[in-house]
């Protein structure tokens, strides 16, 4: 009978049961949370799904993301930079910069986005981190997840890169949830039905050339920024060029999606509820919340200036797809212009300001790179 028992005992211990505590079936409950939203909701399943599952199973089995475990080698490619820049690579083949071309004051709009990462930044600072890990909270603002992971590294900062990747793609994947509210606070019925004039053709030239400029012109300024820019115009240069399909078809498709696998999951292992609930935790959490808001709010606002200064011409809530949310946030400035008026078509005007804030959000964690000597 005691060889019954403390057989069972040993079979016991050697399950999850046996080390789990509250806050282990706390962020398995968020998991499961995240993985209703992706799969129920439909809210950007390609990033949401592998995150939640790896959340889901750094809580059961914690060695998985101990050195030896499987998602610690897959984690070791986003601190070495190596994934960020490659989902820029995708992220480029699959981009259409062409009405960022045809309307060259998008760069302003996504310019104006990036006020979320300077407001989270003081922030940051006033709650009491220090500056690098201030830098690399702020990059939330953003809601680029690649580009954050990628200035946590840079700086240092991996005992907050799980932290700032997990918040920086959850904003990203709960964008048609967050911006709403913030768009219809700061506009009138009246400017959400304004129709923009169609855009200007853009020449196959054009398109070609606007990855070379943009990469020697922010390259020169900003050396820190190549890995990300660089990708992103060449993955670009390899969807307009026209001579090189094979590539761009792997960059956006097959390459894309098995980097998304790799970086999503190693992301959502961060979140053991050892390394995840606690104070610092919560506050990157809530600053990256505040960040977001922001720099929605500033693309917005500029926006509605824009608009005024135009004679009405141009939709304030293009400026809200600012933040570098690729193209959900454009999906949603169509969608919200689209409740207003169902005929107002604002989607391709609103990729200008998106395409512009990837780029923006890029340069601004260069800025941060070149302020601290990295």
């Amino acid at each position: 009978m005691d060889y019954v028992v403390n057989t069972l005992e040993n079979l016991y211990q050697q399950t999850a049961f046996a080390s789990l505590s509250w806050g282990n079936y706390l962020m398995m409950a968020v998991a499961l949370l995240f993985l209703f939203l992706a799969i129920k909701k439909g809210y950007e399943p390609l990033l949401l799904i592998p995150i939640a599952f790896g959340m889901l199973l750094v809580n059961m089995y914690p060695a998985i993301m101990e050195e030896g475990g499987l998602l610690h080698y897959f984690f070791l490619l986003d601190e070495w930079s190596i994934l960020p820049s490659l989902i820029f690579l995708g992220v480029g083949a699959m981009t259409d910069f062409g009405p960022l071309i045809a309307n060259p004051r998008s760069f302003l709009m996504g310019a104006a986005a990036q006020l979320g990462i300077f407001v989270a930044y003081i922030s940051a600072i006033l709650l009491g981190f220090n500056d690098k890990a201030a830098a690399a909270i702020s990059i939330i603002g953003g809601a680029d997840g690649p580009t954050s992971i990628f200035l946590a590294g840079k700086l240092g900062q991996s005992n907050y890169m799980g932290a700032i990747a997990v918040a920086a793609y959850s904003y990203m994947s709960l964008v048609p949830i967050i911006q709403p509210p913030i768009m219809k606070l700061f506009t009138t019925e009246k400017e959400r039905k304004i129709k923009m004039e169609q855009l200007r053709p853009v020449t196959k030239l054009e398109k070609i050339l606007f990855p070379i400029i943009v990469t020697v012109v922010v390259v020169m300024i900003l050396p820190a920024t190549a890995p990300l820019v660089g990708m992103l115009m060449l993955g670009n240069l390899f969807k307009e060029s026209g001579v090189v399909k094979q590539l761009a078809e792997t960059a956006s498709n097959a390459l894309m999606y098995i980097v998304v696998i790799l970086l999503g999951t190693s992301v959502g292992a961060t979140t053991s509820a050892e390394a995840f609930l606690r104070a610092d935790t919560l506050k990157i959490v809530g600053l990256g919340l505040v960040a977001f808001s922001f720099g929605t709010a500033g693309g917005v606002l500029l926006g509605k200036l824009m608009s005024k200064l135009s004679g009405g011409k141009i939709n304030p809530l293009i400026g809200s797809a600012g933040v570098s949310a690729v193209p959900m946030a454009a999906r949603v400035s169509q969608k919200v212009g689209a409740e207003a008026d169902p005929t107002n078509f604002l989607l391709m005007h609103a990729m200008g300001p998106n395409v512009a804030g990837v780029i923006g959000t890029a340069v601004a964690a260069g800025v941060f790179m070149a302020i601290f000597g990295v």
